[in-house]
């Protein structure tokens, strides 16, 4: 077994200085960045800081690329009613579930139910508070309507104040 990376053993201030260097040096510079932890009393050839950069930087795209594509998704299908909230949620709780019999026992049941009513609490907290939005819209859309037609504006001007503001196409 390899000795643990020696910047993993770094407290956690120091580590997450080295980790924003990274960012900002744009995972190069290495030299520099073992001759400043030396300066702060910790000894790491730039070797080593090339091999966690390396690992760092990939988990840093992976993160950014499925940050792009989650955006991108929302972008070409906005998610009015949750359906993709709801799949996702689906999703882990089938994987849950595979995770659960392929562990034979050798799984935290508690800790993997909790996070199954974790799931289910935040699917209701975001139906309540999509239905409140709903509301709070057709209320805001009803009001304009009055206040237009008193002032004058004639049907189809009021009707697209109300999409506008209900955001629906058309």
């Amino acid at each position: 077994m390899p000795p643990r990376s020696k910047v993993l053993q770094l407290p956690p201030e120091i580590k997450a200085w080295l980790d924003q260097a990274l960012v900002e040096s744009n995972f190069s510079g290495y030299e520099l960045l073992s001759a400043e932890l030396a300066e702060r009393g910790y000894s790491i050839g730039k070797s080593a800081l090339h091999t966690y950069g390396q690992g760092f930087e990939e988990r840093l795209a992976a993160l950014r690329m499925s940050s792009e594509q989650a955006k991108a998704v929302v972008q070409a299908a906005p998610d009015d009613e949750g359906a993709v909230n709801e799949a996702l949620m689906r999703l882990v709780q089938d994987h849950l579930f595979k995770l659960l019999m392929a562990s034979e026992g050798k799984i935290d049941l508690p800790k993997i139910a909790r996070a199954v009513a974790e799931l289910g609490r935040a699917s209701v907290v975001q139906k309540k508070w999509q239905a409140e939005v709903r509301t709070k819209a057709e209320a805001a859309a009803s009001h304009v309507e009055k206040i237009a037609k008193k002032g004058g504006l004639n049907a189809r001007t009021v009707a697209e104040i109300r999409r506008e503001i209900l955001g629906v196409a058309g």
